[in-house]
Parts: structure tokens; sequence; C-alpha cells
């Protein structure tokens, strides 16, 4: 699936849209700015991933900080079978642009 903006994103939420919504960023980080997302850190990713194990046809979008480390999340999820996966284009740091 094609990746998401943060504007694409922001209006997503104001309209309360159904997705599966991911923050892979660190504990500290996801406390500083929480959109509402399940944090669940990229390097904990693979020993959590049974949490996400019942969404594998559920449309999920993915953000961290810049863009990066969801990236490879979406390449991770994408490899365990994960069909609708969206990576946020530029993370919580274009988000606060907004």
């Amino acid at each position: 699936m094609e990746d998401i903006t943060v504007s694409e994103l922001k209006e997503r939420l104001d309209k309360k849209d159904k997705f599966v919504f991911l923050d892979v960023r660190e504990e500290w980080e996801y406390d500083d700015d929480n959109l509402g997302a399940k944090n669940i850190p990229l390097a904990d990713l693979p020993s959590q991933l049974d949490e996400l194990e019942n969404h594998k046809e559920d449309e999920i979008i993915i953000h961290c900080r810049s863009g990066a480390r969801s990236g490879n999340a979406k390449k991770f999820l994408e490899s365990k079978g994960f069909s609708k996966v969206r990576n946020v284009l530029g993370g919580i740091i274009a988000f606060r642009d907004l």
C-alpha cells in the first residue's frame, strides 16, 4: 500500500476513521507526542507481533519520529503477511508542523 502524508493522517484522525494505528518510537518519545496510537517500539515488534496477528487484513498506519523506523516496521510487517501497511511520511516531526 502507498504511504500516507501527515495531512492525510490528521484528516483521518479528525474523522475518527477506523484503522490500526501504531507508534514504533521508544516509550520516552511516545510520552512527548502521543497521538493515540498503540506504542510498540521497533525493537520490540518481533516479540510483540502476536498483538497484531488479528489485524493481518486491516489497514495499519505506522508512525515514528521521522518516518525511518516506521518504514522499517512496514517492511517487517509486510514480510510477515500483513497486506495493508502504510508509513507516515515525515513522522511526528512533520506532524508537529501542521
